[in-house]
């Protein structure tokens, strides 16, 4: 797999301009050339207590020391931080990155500046990376030390309890105490320590990396969460606080804030000598005109130096990209010509989400352990052990040759990629010494997630924008020699469409195991199953099972006969499939009843679910198993599901022979045959599929309760922009024929999603907003005299949104009684056993949903792979026509990928379901060792610019992640270009509805 390495410099990454350099530089990445000059050394206190020094030319401007501060630290977000110091006036300010350090610092051996946070986002899961978080936390620790952080002495204790798991790990009392007792967290500690011990104890098994997760949750929803207060006052005296947020400027009376003025509402910010102005714009709605309030500060410095803050702010947060130099007066310049120079929050975070990085450790200070807690269900004994720690996406494809990922421990559900202390490194030396030998795959092996989940932290969600990781040592390694020693198979189509035929069995009967020996094995081991559940699927799938497994004996018999050296003497009869096929049918035919019984049991199952705890955490904890690579319910479901591929098989057959051949009338007879089935059972496929895709959103959504409801239709779900005061908000939308739900933020440390709000649809209008708003690519919904403004990520995307919403109003017309309260109260939320922090006194924090078993509690987690977490990762989403097309478009069957610095090839079995690739080294194992997410990719046929010197080679590329297959024949592929396309280019809901009748 070839994967685009990163050449250019930090600055040439975000796009800046080479005369400023970067706020950010790579790991390791030497700062610009030292200006000639005399030499002056600079000392910085870091967050971590930390003082380094620095030498450099007092020519410099201050861009060129944060950037030695950020190359120092080896952090990539850096943008999210500043410098501090006193001047000479004693007041705090901040370095200018634009101007000569020796024109700010005028004594530099008696001035330490500060390296701290400076711009403070409304929500922790917008930084990307582990370390960003780390010196966040270390900031709010500060803070709280200080006073700075005021807020209620159950959130203070709430603070300390994660703040001192961190540092010392699981609770032990003496410890604990002793620890309090030693160190100072906040004012009257003492009084508190009982309180703190007892969050404390809550937060067993929590690493360093969550805990810092779960410290800027609850803080950033606490009133003075980075608050950095200006003395002022208004028109009639009265003592005030200014400060700057990112949604606006607020007004404080003491520590309790009485105005905000957000930046829609700001027309303009200015000062004049000791006085600050706001003007405000006019409000028509409020008959209200334009209005300038002015407020009084103790100086012009303190003036300006709030109002420089304050355009670097707004700028930050509100802008898409650094705001351009204004150009100098000639003659008369007025005003001041300070601008904000660095990235934007939208700059860095697309710059993180777009790029890879190596994971660099980095030192704790204060925290004395480094560790993964891990939990085995009772359940893991009778499954595979998930032995490796990747991220789900993470779990892909890089050889031997690929650089070197090194973890930093459990990272945030919106990390690259989940810290894992148990991942191995590739050994890059080692596969290029042995390239070209048969032993090239002795590289360490490296064990890889495909659920999600990781054995340590299973909560933590990481972004699927990374580079898959699959080691030379997962499957067989060809090199160029051995390439050209490969067998030359029969030329006819004919044979081709027969081998599909075996892979996507052998494929088949897989998943029919997993029903058949794995999940009727654990639960033959459960009381709490009812015998009617069992015996339900064992006479569903057993009969199907052994059916199969004959068929597959016979076919591979076939095809072994058909292909080889000899197979120019093989008889006519024998290189043919089409009564095999016409056997097949016939005897699907009086199984009848089991392939109606297979969507019998998706309800089934959920009923018995419904009325037992016990069985929901077993199929929950199944689920997670390496050998339930997709939900549970699809594999119910796949008897049926086979049926439409073997419509495709045989209409591909009878298209490749001619009337007048032998085979044409069998392969016509036995597509007559499985079409009549199909239709048959095509109505109460569509209704069940449906009911499957509800019952999986049920378990991603928090807050919602009774969707899986007859009559309620998935239409269309995947992320949207929410255009509010605080700007642009990705969130998650779902529709429904008859509502539309939205989540709060991102992805919960439980896997799921918090749904915020439902939309009725009757009475909704929708229209385009792009040149009301001035945002890319947006439209407005009304209801109820109620507007949301939201946007789309590309044109295409905000025309299937606005199409499926118009068609899912008019079907809102036809729902009797659907409309109900979807949401629960939070009451309902924390009995549920899931809790968020909505405010400063909710102190249950985020956790996974608990069950009572016996004497003990078990945790439930939820799959972190699901299309609804891809869609989220990847900013785009799919309706249900789309998961219509998968389901036809399945594959199987060995592709070669090519490994990055070499001509060497990599064979695997790859399997295609689900929009993903499942990647295994052989057809016989029993779990995939990788996976690779297709949505949001595309698919192209590798050009000669490439410098692949092969055929049958497709690219597979998502921004800056490339990906080279090789098929073995030009059937092949165009077969994986086909279904490939499928999950790449999702269809249109017009084309859905011509679908839902059956051929």
């Amino acid at each position: 797999m070839v994967e685009q390495g990163q050449t250019s410099s930090a600055g040439q990454r975000l796009g800046a301009p080479e005369t400023l350099g970067i706020s950010t530089l790579d790991p390791g990445h030497k700062p610009p050339v030292m200006p000639p000059g005399k030499q002056m050394t600079v000392r910085v206190l870091l967050l971590d207590d930390t003082e380094v020094t620095f030498d450099l030319s007092h020519q410099c401007c201050g861009r060129v020391l944060f950037d030695m501060v950020c190359s120092h630290l080896n952090l990539i977000e850096g943008d999210y931080f500043g410098l501090e110091f006193h001047n000479h006036h004693r007041q705090t300010v901040w370095l200018d990155l634009l101007k000569p350090i020796r024109k700010q610092i005028t004594r530099s051996k008696h001035t330490v500046l500060r390296f701290v946070v400076k711009f403070f986002p409304p929500d922790h899961s917008l930084l990307l990376e582990e370390l960003t978080r780390y010196l966040f936390a270390l900031q709010v620790r500060q803070d709280l030390t200080s006073g700075r952080l005021t807020c209620s002495d159950a959130s203070a204790a709430l603070l300390v309890s994660h703040i001192i798991q961190s540092e010392i790990g699981d609770f032990e009392e003496t410890q604990c105490r002793q620890h309090l007792l030693n160190t100072n967290y906040i004012p009257d500690q003492m009084a508190l320590m009982d309180k703190i011990m007892e969050f404390h104890h809550r937060h067993i098994g929590q690493t360093p990396a969550v805990s810092d997760q779960h410290l800027l949750e609850v803080a950033c929803r606490l009133e003075m969460y980075g608050i950095r207060l200006h003395p002022t006052k208004d028109k009639e005296g009265t003592r005030l606080n200014l400060a700057v947020a990112h949604s606006g400027v607020l007004v404080f009376q003491g520590h309790t804030r009485i105005n905000i003025f957000s930046w829609s509402k700001v027309r303009k910010l200015s000062f004049k000598r000791r006085k600050f102005l706001v003007k405000l714009r006019a409000d028509p709605s409020q008959n209200i005109g334009p209005d300038t309030l002015e407020f009084l500060m103790a100086s012009r410095d303190c003036c300006k130096m709030f109002w420089k803050i304050c355009v670097e702010y707004h700028a930050f947060f509100r802008l898409y990209e650094e705001p351009r130099a204004r150009p100098k007066a000639v003659l008369f310049p007025r005003g001041s010509c300070f601008r904000f120079s660095g990235r934007t929050q939208k700059q860095v975070i697309d710059y993180v989400k777009e790029n890879e990085f190596k994971k660099l450790p980095y030192e704790r200070k204060h925290s004395r352990v480094q560790y993964n807690s891990s939990s085995t269900s009772p359940l893991h004994s009778a499954l595979p052990k998930q032995a490796g720690r990747q991220s789900w996406e993470g779990s892909f494809l890089a050889s031997s040759e690929d650089s070197a990922v090194k973890p930093t421990g459990n990272s945030s559900p919106s990390n690259l990629e989940n810290g894992c202390s148990n991942q191995m490194e590739n050994s890059r030396r080692q596969a290029d010494k042995q390239q070209h030998t048969d032993q090239s795959e002795v590289t360490k092996a490296q064990v890889t997630l495909v659920n999600g989940y990781t054995d340590d932290y299973r909560g933590a969600t990481p972004s699927p924008l990374i580079s898959p990781v699959l080691n030379d040592s997962a499957a067989k390694r060809i090199d160029e020699e051995e390439d050209n020693r490969t067998k030359i198979c029969p030329g006819d189509d004919a044979y081709f469409i027969t081998k599909e035929l075996l892979n996507t069995e052998r494929t088949y009967l897989k998943d029919l195991e997993l029903i058949t020996v794995w999940f009727q094995g654990v639960l033959d081991k459960e009381e709490c199953v009812h015998d009617s559940l069992k015996k339900l699927l064992t006479s569903t799938y057993g009969p199907l099972h052994t059916h199969h497994t004959q068929f597959l004996q016979e076919l591979e018999e076939r095809l072994s006969m058909w292909e080889g050296p000899s197979n120019v003497q093989v008889k006519e009869d024998f290189r043919c499939v089409g009564d095999l096929l016409l056997k097949l049918i016939s005897d699907l035919k009086s199984l009848s009843a089991e392939l109606q019984m297979s969507s019998d049991c998706v309800y089934v199952l959920e009923k018995a679910c419904a009325a037992s705890q016990r069985l929901t955490f077993v199929c929950r904890d199944f689920e997670q198993q390496k050998v339930c690579y997709i939900p549970l319910n699809v594999f119910l479901l796949r008897p049926r599901h086979r049926l439409l591929h073997y419509k495709q098989i045989l209409d591909r057959l009878c298209k490749h022979y001619p009337s007048t051949h032998n085979q044409y009338s069998k392969c016509k007879a036995a597509l007559s045959d499985v079409c009549e089935l199909e239709s048959e059972l095509h109505s109460a496929l569509v209704d069940t599929e449906n009911f499957q895709k509800l019952l999986e959103l049920q378990k991603d959504l928090i807050g919602v309760e009774d969707l899986a409801v007859s009559g309620r239709q998935l239409i269309r779900l995947g992320c949207l922009s929410k255009l509010s005061g605080k700007g642009l908000q990705q969130r998650m939308f779902f529709l429904f024929n008859d509502v539309l739900l939205y989540s709060t933020r991102g992805i919960t440390s439980t896997n799921q999603f918090s749904v915020h709000r439902q939309l009725p649809l009757r009475g909704m209008t929708i229209r385009e907003s792009e040149d009301e708003w001035g945002v890319p690519h947006s439209f407005t919904l009304m209801v109820q005299q109620q507007s949301l403004v939201v946007a789309a990520c590309s044109e295409s995307e905000m025309e299937k949104w606005m199409e499926d919403i118009k068609i899912a109003v008019d079907l809102a017309e036809e729902c009797n009684g659907l409309i109900g309260g979807l949401l629960m109260s939070n009451s309902d939320i924390k009995s549920s056993g899931v809790s968020e922090v909505d405010s400063e006194d909710d102190l249950g924090g985020s956790q996974s949903f608990t069950m009572r078993h016996g004497n003990s509690s078990v945790n439930i987690h939820h799959r972190g792979n699901t299309t609804a977490h891809v869609c989220w990762h990847r900013n785009t989403s799919v309706s249900m026509m789309d998961f219509s097309i998968a389901i036809e478009n399945q594959l199987s069957g060995n592709l070669l990928r090519k490994f990055k610095n070499s001509n060497g090839w990599q064979k695997l079995w790859v399997v295609f379901t689900n929009f993903t690739l499942f990647f295994y080294k052989t057809h016989e194992d029993e779990y995939p060792l990788a996976s690779l997410p297709l949505l949001g990719y595309s698919v192209i046929k590798a050009g000669e610019s490439e410098n692949i010197h092969k055929d049958h080679v497709f690219k597979l590329h998502f921004k800056s992640h490339v990906y080279y297959f090789r098929t073995e024949s030009e059937y092949f592929f165009q077969r994986w270009m086909t279904v490939i396309r499928s999950a790449t280019i999702p269809a249109s809901r017009t084309r859905y509805l011509n679908r839902t009748e059956p051929d």
